[in-house]
């Protein structure tokens, strides 16, 4: 992972681990962030999983849907989705790689 201020990445060539491994495909964070690349194969599944930050999907290439809360988004390369913490998954049946970012949220203070 990256600990640059700055760094050039080719997301297409990036290397990727299975979802079980996913925290190595982390290629870089910050202050309140985190980026990583995630690929399925044909027919992959990203298992429901609950996110507490606001989230960031960017496909490099393929097609995907991504389920956010019961509500279902086609993505195709090029196309992009964000969105507050929820419960997400995702299903391709040609195969995507897109690219994650993570946003930690700071949370508003008390108005007087």
């Amino acid at each position: 992972m990256a600990k640059e201020k700055s760094a050039v990445f080719d997301l297409k060539t990036l290397p990727v681990h299975p979802f079980e491994q996913r925290e190595k495909n982390v290629f870089f964070s910050g202050d309140g962030f985190k980026t990583r690349i995630i690929a399925l194969p044909a027919e992959g599944v990203m298992p429901d999983c609950r996110m507490q930050t606001s989230v960031m999907f960017h496909v490099v290439s393929g097609e995907v849907e991504v389920e956010v809360d019961g509500g279902k988004h086609r993505l195709g390369e090029g196309h992009c989705l964000v969105g507050g913490p929820g419960r997400y998954s995702m299903k391709t049946t040609g195969g995507v790689r897109l690219l994650g970012v993570q946003i930690q949220t700071r949370k508003s203070e008390p108005q007087p």
